[in-house]
């Protein structure tokens, strides 16, 4: 592929520090500059409201912070940021310039909020060029980096921002760190080199609507490892980007089994993964709130959908996750006390298309899974928590007078600190008996579909322990208000 036209001229990002704000959370306010090269001629111009576009897209959230009490992700003006993530790990080293537009705006148009994406990709990222030739380095030194590539890392940075899209970028995958791991390595990274290259990636995108997501699949297994992160982590700090930052883990675990002490670490991310279908993501999300000090937490790798079950030693199965099973993930952890979710798709993390190998098997090329089920379903549960004021929303299991159930048909329940209002997420549909003493009475009942965003009236509750039956036995979300 031709690589695409040169620059007219270069970024040079400010040398100005931030400074502090009242808020020992809060993290200053920026304007987002744009690069001379990310309007690409090759590439038909955005649409906009005024000429037929539908996403309702307004630019990427310019500043994010913690909430002080350690909760949520907060917008610069206060309001919560509801972090909705596609996986797309190989997009900053797979896709061409057209492609990674479409493939944005299939996103934003879909309503997520952040694309989680890997600069030093895991399949042979430092090795195999992206589409234009070029890789991360000269040779594989982190101190040596090769102004090519990330010219095309710099565009499609630009570019998710104008489709109002936040990048959860991950600065190396964790087998540069740890190559413990199938698709390993090289190691290329020691706490010097790590500080050197923090600061080079720091400096660069400090300016950007970035989320930095140290980590990438590996345990840190030796006190280097974490030596190599907090290196990394103040290297980027070092560059003036003070951007919120977490730790992307391995299955089965989370970013605070590490880190959760770090200071630079300022929400937790877990991984629920993909072996076996229902990873109770809600007792690990009750786990890391729990921990002090206190930090958000989400889920940052669940159960992709089309992604085969895995079994026990990492072989797959027959059997295939599917939309319900993206859904009963994203509204448990949500209601859980989650700050976001992640979505992931088996097709759409490793950008696969012929002829490429594939990764634990693949039914369809990334063009063809954008549009599954699950992924356009995702925007129902935006929709629904930013309707409902939902940064007041605390976990409480006590809403449910019957049993919570176990593995997919486990239901969640949570309500306004106030009792204004209480949310009942069952996996399964069918019969659910509610204890509604802690919600201002009478309530007026309605369901919610998660898979069309649609809404009925389920009528008005006027007793403490009442009965409710949801619709069908697919998933529904009962939605209590006075």
């Amino acid at each position: 592929m031709p690589r695409p036209p040169a620059p007219t001229g270069r970024f040079t990002p400010s040398r100005r520090r931030a400074t502090s704000s009242s808020s020992p959370r809060a993290t200053p306010t920026r304007n987002w500059p744009s690069f001379p090269w990310a309007r690409d001629p090759a590439i038909p111009p955005l649409p906009s409201p005024a000429n037929g576009s539908t996403s309702g897209r307004q630019g990427a959230c310019t500043v994010l912070r913690i909430r002080d009490d350690g909760r949520l992700i907060l917008k610069a003006d206060g309001a919560p940021f509801f972090y909705l993530a596609d996986t797309a790990w190989e997009l900053l080293h797979r896709l061409n310039r057209e492609e990674a537009a479409r493939y944005l705006l299939t996103r934003a148009e879909q309503r997520f909020t952040v694309i989680q994406a890997v600069a030093l990709a895991e399949l042979d990222g430092l090795r195999a060029p992206n589409p234009y030739g070029d890789v991360p380095f000269e040779g594989i030194d982190p101190t040596r980096p090769n102004e090519a590539y990330w010219r095309h890392v710099d565009w499609i940075i630009e570019r998710a921002a104008t489709e109002g899209l936040v990048m959860g970028l991950l600065p190396t995958w964790g087998d540069k760190v740890n190559p413990a791991h199938p698709h390993a390595g090289p190691l290329i990274f020691d706490p010097e080199n790590a500080r050197v290259y923090g600061r080079f990636i720091g400096a660069r995108y400090r300016e950007h609507p970035i989320i930095w997501i140290l980590g990438g699949d590996r345990r840190l297994e030796t006190g280097t490892h974490l030596r190599v992160y907090r290196a990394m982590a103040e290297g980027i700090r070092d560059a003036g980007a003070t951007q919120i930052m977490t730790f992307h883990p391995m299955g089965g675990s989370s970013s605070a089994t590490f880190c959760h002490a770090e200071p630079w670490l300022d929400f937790n991310m877990l991984q629920s993964g993909h072996t076996g279908r229902d990873n109770p993501n809600w007792n690990m999300i009750d786990l890391d709130r729990a921990r002090l000090p206190t930090k958000p937490v989400l889920d940052g790798e669940p159960n992709y959908e089309d992604h085969p079950v895995m079994l026990p030693g990492w072989k797959p199965s027959e059997d295939w996750f599917d939309a319900h099973d993206v859904r009963r993930q994203a509204w448990r952890a949500l209601l859980a006390g989650a700050c976001g979710h992640t979505y992931g798709c088996q097709a759409v993390w490793q950008m696969w298309a012929p002829p490429r190998n594939k990764i634990n098997l693949v039914r369809k090329s990334w063009n063809e899974s954008l549009d599954l089920p699950g992924a356009n379903q995702m925007r129902h549960l935006r929709a629904f928590f930013e309707s409902i004021e939902w940064a007041t929303i605390v976990p409480d299991q006590s809403l449910l007078a019957s049993e919570n159930g176990t593995g997919a048909a486990h239901i969640r329940a949570a309500r306004a600190d106030d009792g204004s209002q209480g949310i009942v997420y069952l996996p399964q549909g069918g019969a659910v008996r509610l204890n509604l003493s802690a919600l201002r009475q009478p309530l007026r009942a309605r369901w919610f579909d998660p898979r069309t965003g649609a809404a009925r009236d389920a009528g008005t509750l006027t007793t403490p322990q009442t009965d409710v039956t949801a619709p069908s036995t697919e998933d529904w979300v009962l939605h209590l208000t006075p």
